[in-house]
């Protein structure tokens, strides 16, 4: 086969007579399980009123728009992207000070990752909002931001980050996040430099290079490959975990779900129905990111 080839495709897996009996068992299993519920719960469903929740029509405008779940929804999905772009800026640099010959750059990522690691998610994050929204906001003036403002209130920046008047809340959540998330990306960054061979630090000093122009131009490529799977799993991670800031009343999913199931009083409707959407989510995140790995591999090849 000529190198310049393509690879060939990989055989396609058919169904055996084993599989469709264990999907029958699985199919099976879950009829019973839906019908012991019914059986024992004795519930009167009622869809409609949980989902005029997720859209609704606006006599105003005319037009179908969003209701309290998809706005939740597109909330948890700004607080995933840019809690994952946070959390990587800080796991790469406390993940460099991980691997690093500087003793006090190693203590402050250590005692970073340490510390995030070993205390329950709910009390860092009732212990930092509250620092946060009563140190730092302040002397960064986020609570005197004028939600009025040309910058401020436009589609841009509703896109992007939500309503102008509850910026300061989902500004405190999605730091709460990325500082959380950040010590877990932070040991998958460290996984993949010292991952790569120390022959590799030593060739490029070897040629003049300065160690941090090895570590950019030598090591990072490399420990990227291999760090990409584990970094897409923890953006699906991410995801699930933002339910956490509904504590703090950050309006994102399950913090409205919450608001939803309390209002209509529909508790088995609302919460089937935010699982289901967490589900379409994750799931179609993760069959991008396995395209995307897929697709890199070929590239490699």
């Amino acid at each position: 086969m000529n190198r310049t080839d393509p690879p060939p495709a990989p055989p396609r897996k058919r169904l055996t007579f084993v599989d469709l009996i264990l999907f029958g068992a699985v199919a099976a299993l879950v009829l019973y399980a839906v019908y012991k519920v019914n059986d024992v719960l004795v519930y009167d469903w009622n869809w409609s009123r949980v989902l005029g929740f997720v859209i609704r029509w606006d006599p105003e405008t005319g037009h179908w728009v969003a209701n309290l779940l998809l706005l939740g929804l597109f909330t948890t999905l700004r607080l995933a992207v840019w809690g994952t772009i946070l959390a990587t800026v800080i796991g790469v640099v406390m993940g460099f000070c991980r691997t690093s010959d500087n003793l006090t750059l190693k203590i402050l990522s250590r005692g970073y990752v340490e510390l995030i690691r070993n205390i329950p998610p709910v009390v860092f994050i009732f212990i930092f909002f509250f620092f946060v929204t009563s140190q730092i906001f302040p002397l960064l003036g986020v609570d005197n931001i004028d939600t009025h403002s040309p910058a401020v209130d436009n589609s841009v920046f509703r896109v992007l980050f939500g309503r102008p008047e509850l910026f300061g809340n989902f500004l405190a959540g999605l730091l709460c996040l990325a500082m959380f998330e950040g010590a877990y990306v932070t040991e998958i960054v460290r996984a993949g430099i010292q991952s790569i061979p120390k022959g590799q630090w030593e060739a490029g000093q070897a040629i003049g290079l300065s160690p941090l122009n090895v570590l950019r131009d030598v090591i990072l490529p490399q420990a990227l490959r291999k760090v990409l799977p584990p970094m897409a799993g923890q953006f699906i991670s991410l995801i699930k975990d933002s339910a956490i800031v509904s504590l703090i009343s950050i309006q994102e999913l399950t913090f409205l779900a919450t608001e939803v199931a309390s209002t209509t009083t529909r508790v088995f409707e609302t919460w089937i129905l935010v699982g289901a959407m967490y589900f379409a989510l994750c799931y179609s995140f993760a069959l991008l990111f396995g395209w995307l790995e897929r697709r890199a591999a070929r590239t490699r090849r």
